[in-house]
């Protein structure tokens, strides 16, 4: 396994890459570019390799940070290489191994198996960076979005209010009650925690088909269901003499881009991320909405790989 370079000069040179590349402007761009040798061994299209890597955000509020890396010491280290909020550590030093990539479009579904390995197809810019280079070279890729993972996907952005009300009564189905409130046995005057905040619920009534509960907060009550602190700024009667709590989730714009929450309503937009992650991508407090994007983190980024060739297998 390649040495892990020191994330200082790397930095630097992401920031020569992105500002020469403009980021926006659809191309390419090498850095490190080795100049071989006659009779060299050197990677082509349609070769499969070896890779060790580095894949850094070359854009957005995250730019700078690691994503993912094929090297332990660099994914256990978040001083030299801070990390960005949906990088997954791997486990032990065992799951990280240099990457086996075909460099084309052109293999199987299941990639192609040498020496006891299965060579996999990777997004167009990542493998398209690694031609021309020969074994134990270096090379720093910038990689814009239409030849990695593609534009942000609108339907998995969803726009939220910064304050929200949830019924102080309400009277639900034998049925709604038990996959609301798993486990609870529905008895007249039970009290139990609220799932997702927290607060005191009590049956007021209950019979073989209803379930009326009350869900009773004090006014101030603060849980955090999201990731992020939900205030009880409210407590008040409503027209139909149910009553409704006000909450308010404490967000504000300097933390866009930079939290991740949980979708513990399970009312996400789309299936993009597996458990319900998403990100928090705006706050407008003069509108009071915030952003929850449910893309995968490197959709829609610029990402800068810092490659080095293990082995060649033309």
């Amino acid at each position: 396994m390649a040495k892990a370079p020191s994330l200082t000069p790397l930095l630097a040179i992401i920031v020569v890459i992105v500002v020469g590349a403009g980021i926006g402007s659809g191309v390419l761009y090498y850095h490190f570019q080795p100049a071989t040798p006659p009779g060299v061994l050197t990677v082509a299209v349609g070769d499969n390799v070896t890779v060790n890597y580095i894949g850094i955000f070359g854009s957005g509020p995250e730019q700078g940070k690691v994503f993912d890396t094929s090297i332990y010491s660099v994914a256990t280290d978040s001083i030299a290489y801070p990390k960005a909020l949906q990088f997954h550590l791997r486990g032990s030093a065992a799951n990280y191994t240099p990457l086996a990539v075909h460099v084309g479009t052109d293999a199987p579904s299941g990639g192609y198996s040498l020496g006891g390995q299965s060579f996999i197809t990777v997004v167009t810019g990542f493998w398209q960076g690694l031609v021309g280079l020969t074994g134990n070279a270096t090379r720093t890729v910038a990689v814009p979005p239409y030849l990695g993972y593609g534009s942000t996907n609108p339907a998995c952005v969803a726009v939220r209010p910064l304050s929200f009300t949830v019924p102080q009564v309400e009277t639900l189905s034998g049925t709604a009650f038990t996959k609301a409130y798993p486990g609870v046995t529905a008895v007249t005057g039970a009290t139990f925690p609220q799932p997702a905040y927290g607060w005191p619920v009590i049956i007021l009534s209950s019979n073989a088909s209803f379930v009326t509960i009350e869900n009773a907060p004090s006014l101030g009550w603060t849980s955090s269901p999201a990731g992020w602190p939900v205030e009880v700024t409210g407590i008040g009667s409503t027209a139909n003499g149910t009553g409704a709590i006000t909450l308010t989730n404490e967000l504000y714009p300097s933390q866009a881009g930079l939290l991740q929450g949980k979708d513990y309503l399970g009312n996400g937009p789309c299936t993009s991320q597996s458990g319900g992650a998403f990100i928090v991508t705006a706050v407008d407090l003069a509108q009071g909405t915030y952003t929850e994007n449910f893309n995968p983190e490197v959709q829609g980024q610029t990402l800068i790989f810092l490659v080095t060739i293990v082995d060649i297998y033309p």
